[in-house]
């Protein structure tokens, strides 16, 4: 787990970086750069398996299966930051994305959105403005922030936004970096 100093040290870093220099731990334990997501299109989502949103994950799965070819990377970053609605081990969140949603897409171990302990991923992420104007801590479980090819946030979706809204579509359809082939 890394302590804050660790935090400041790779933000500071990152001044001069971009997200795809961070390294961050699959659900499966393993250590995974950003990096490999540098040329697709992001959508970063912060899960939880005990939340009156979780059925987003089903939208989420859709958005991957959908547009995974023309280049975008739906990634999951389980967070129990929000009434302890995400309590369970790594192998526990896995067994229930994978039984209740049939999760494929890239799932990450938890982390913090919010706090003295924000993940430098969501130190970066939180300073994008929603529609509204406001930037900040992330309200609940399920909020989605869109990331472009190149690394620079693009949109962020509050958390009663579902994944399959038009804005969200619409969204990501216009930043998709390979285009549908017809």
């Amino acid at each position: 787990m890394r302590n804050r100093g660790d935090s400041s040290r790779v933000l500071a870093q990152m001044n001069d970086a971009s997200i795809y220099d961070l390294e961050l731990t699959t659900l499966a334990g393993e250590p995974e750069s950003l990096a490999g997501y540098r040329g697709r299109l992001v959508l970063a989502v912060n899960v939880a398996s005990r939340c009156g949103m979780t059925p987003q994950y089903e939208g989420l799965e859709r958005l991957h299966r959908r547009y995974a070819d023309q280049g975008l990377a739906v990634l999951g970053f389980p967070c129990n930051q929000f009434g302890d609605q995400e309590p369970g081990t790594a192998d526990e969140i896995r067994a229930f994305c994978d039984t209740r949603f049939g999760v494929s897409f890239p799932m990450f171990a938890k982390l913090e959105v919010n706090g003295p302990g924000r993940h430098p991923l969501y130190q970066v992420l939180t300073e994008t403005a929603d529609e509204e104007g406001k930037a900040g801590d992330v309200l609940w479980n399920f909020e989605k922030f869109l990331v472009s090819p190149d690394g620079s946030v693009l949109r962020r979706f509050r958390p009663m936004t579902k994944p399959e809204d038009p804005e969200v579509v619409d969204a990501i359809e216009a930043n998709l970096p390979v285009s549908p082939r017809t």
